[in-house]
């Protein structure tokens, strides 16, 4: 869900690190609404009262397909950063997946250490867990491999929005396994999108993004050696226009087709990785706010309970149309999300893959990761 990109320093992708905190923010918005829970349960609210509402109502209404976007993001950085490498195995299969755990993995175990530390506090003064009541052994193990969703009947458990990265593993397996003993062809993305649009369970969704977002970045890896380059990504940014025009009228009466969603994705991953000029500064101001995606993702449930805990200790009301206070669940998450991306993911990273590719199996990786 949130990598560096290996590009041309020319073109350090900063259209997707703007999409993926947009991303980010929107989801935040979506599970502002777990405010509006009373002992567990939902609550009768007015949606058109909360904060920002009508500045910020396609994120109410729909952020839940953020996460959609983050595995298409993930697909596109994936395909572009690993796709020759695991097919000429200059990446190993213990390099390939100590990159993954060292990414994912400590800020999870924090987060779900965190989050089991405090239902049951919640659980003592309302009698209810918050928002996702499966927490027993059995989730917290499955929570501790990142299994949560791989079985038939998944529940939300725990810090439940680790669901959608307990899906992409799966998908981070097959990806793996697929260009080191099948093809790198295209006509695989094809395939696996064709198959996968016909499921309708978590990981069949997260195949399909994914793998949408692999085919945009063949098709920008391609369009290095076209030439009218300029036409064509004049002619993309039209379709793209068109294309969320499209879909703003449609959505407003009904859910648009599941391959309308899946071309727009498509297109506008294609043209948000062209080459994007900005100063210095804008440019890490970009890999910053993208770099704190992951963080905010984890982190935003922990904080809500937190909060939650404290005002029911207090015995007051959670202010849920105050701006203000909206803007500081906000503010706390994004900032939470900078330090712990900055002082404890980011060298914890380091650190395990210092460790991890020090083993003789970790010798055969040749590309930077």
């Amino acid at each position: 869900m949130n990598e560096t990109s290996t590009a041309p320093r020319a073109n350090k992708l900063l259209g997707l690190e703007a999409l993926r905190f947009v991303t980010a923010f929107a989801v935040l918005t979506w599970h502002y609404k777990h405010f509006a829970y009373a002992a567990g349960m939902p609550a009768d609210f007015a949606k058109t009262q909360l904060p920002f509402y009508s500045l910020l109502y396609p994120f109410y209404e729909a952020g839940n397909f953020g996460v959609c976007v983050f595995w298409a993001i993930s697909g596109f950085i994936f395909f572009l950063k690993y796709r020759d490498a695991i097919s000429n195995r200059s990446i190993g299969a213990w390099a390939f997946f100590a990159f993954r755990l060292s990414r994912l993995y400590p800020l999870h175990i924090v987060t779900l250490l965190l989050v089991a530390s405090l239902q049951p506090i919640y659980y003592y003064l309302n009698g209810s867990f918050f928002i996702y009541s499966y927490n027993d052994i059995q989730s917290f193990v499955l929570q501790l491999f990142m299994a949560s969703n791989w079985g038939p009947n998944p529940v939300l458990s725990f810090n439940g929005p680790i669901w959608s990265v307990s899906a992409e593993i799966v998908v981070y397996a097959a990806f793996f396994l697929a260009l080191r003993f099948v093809t790198r062809s295209v006509l695989l993305n094809v395939f696996v999108i064709g198959i996968c649009t016909n499921l309708t369970t978590p990981i069949g969704f997260c195949f399909c993004c994914f793998y949408v977002g692999g085919l945009a970045a063949i098709g920008r890896q391609a369009m290095a050696r076209w030439q009218f380059q300029l036409p064509i990504e004049a002619a993309a940014w039209c379709a793209a226009v068109g294309v969320a025009a499209w879909l703003w009228l449609f959505s407003r009466h009904a859910m648009p087709p599941y391959g309308i969603v899946l071309l727009a994705m498509f297109i506008l991953l294609f043209c948000l990785s062209g080459n994007v000029p900005l100063s210095p500064p804008w440019q890490r101001l970009l890999e910053a706010a993208g770099s704190m995606t992951y963080s905010s993702y984890l982190l935003q449930f922990p904080i809500q309970l937190v909060a939650v805990i404290g005002y029911t200790t207090l015995r007051c009301p959670i202010p849920l149309y105050d701006d203000l206070f909206f803007a500081i669940f906000v503010g706390a998450t994004l900032l939470a999300s900078f330090f712990s991306y900055r002082y404890f993911e980011a060298p914890a990273q380091t650190l395990i893959r210092g460790y991890l590719l020090s083993k003789p199996l970790g010798k055969t990786m040749t590309v930077t990761p």
